[in-house]
């Protein structure tokens, strides 16, 4: 026997859909799904070792060339490099003073090389969705570079600081 709250309570009950735990809740509980889980779970594993491969030489230059990239590290502006023709670049710390060098492949590696004494400067290169990501190979830094900016426009250097 239906009472006069029957109506409201069924306005009130949520469609089916919204009761129905996410598709991948659902396959981890239901049998018939059972073997979908692991196929799934083991092409998402594989996706990191995906994006482990660095980018070659050719495809580095390719990408880069003409631009100005800025990278930072965890959230913070760490420099800029402008990619000019004949492997050559401009880096700066962004404090207004800029080393010229080139780069060269060296096995996975990009090596620059900013002359002036200073050690070679070695980093394996990674593009994916929101860019480029550089780790630096001197086996101590952990935490990458990554792409924040790329711009057609030239690094703006004004030389070292004068003083009064």
């Amino acid at each position: 026997m239906a009472t006069h709250h029957e109506p409201a309570r069924r306005a009130l009950a949520k469609p089916r859909h919204l009761t129905q735990p996410p598709l991948a809740l659902r396959a981890a509980t239901c049998h018939c799904h059972a073997m979908r889980l692991p196929l799934i779970l083991a092409l998402f594993a594989a996706m990191p070792a995906l994006a482990e491969t660095p980018i070659s030489a050719a495809e580095f230059d390719a990408y880069t060339r003409g631009k100005t990239m800025f990278y930072g590290r965890d959230g913070v502006p760490y420099g800029a490099e402008q990619y000019l023709p004949n492997r050559r670049v401009i880096w700066t710390f962004l404090d207004g003073e800029c080393q010229e060098g080139t780069w060269f492949a060296e096995g996975e590696q990009i090596c620059f090389d900013y002359g002036n004494g200073s050690p070679l400067q070695c980093w394996r290169f990674f593009l994916n969705n929101g860019g480029l990501s550089a780790q630096f190979e001197d086996g101590t830094t952990t935490t990458p570079l990554v792409e924040v900016e790329q711009t057609p426009q030239p690094l703006w250097c004004p030389g070292p600081k004068v003083g009064v």
